[in-house]
């Protein structure tokens, strides 16, 4: 499966005291498209979140980025991860 790296940033107002309700959600939406989360990362900086995930196809993780984004808590940027270097040594 493919893996995909996404930036998040959390939108103005949006309410921190529920962000482990939506993480589950999110959780679960991409789960039931075939995909999986493989980490989920609080980080500092310009960006709030950092999440690896892999996804049966780019339509899929495409649809499910278009649907949270469409909730207005997150903005994202996704990229596409073309090769685990570590494992290719």
């Amino acid at each position: 499966m493919p893996t995909y790296i996404s930036l998040l940033k959390l939108m103005p107002g949006s309410v921190l005291m529920h962000a482990p309700a939506r993480v589950e959600q999110a959780i679960k939406a991409l789960e039931s498209g075939g995909g999986k989360f493989v980490g989920f990362y609080v980080v500092m900086g310009e960006y709030d979140y950092v999440v690896i995930a892999e996804s049966p196809s780019d339509e899929v993780m495409s649809t499910y980025l278009l649907r949270l984004r469409s909730l207005g808590n997150v903005r994202t940027t996704t990229m596409t991860a073309l090769a685990n270097i570590k494992s290719a040594i």
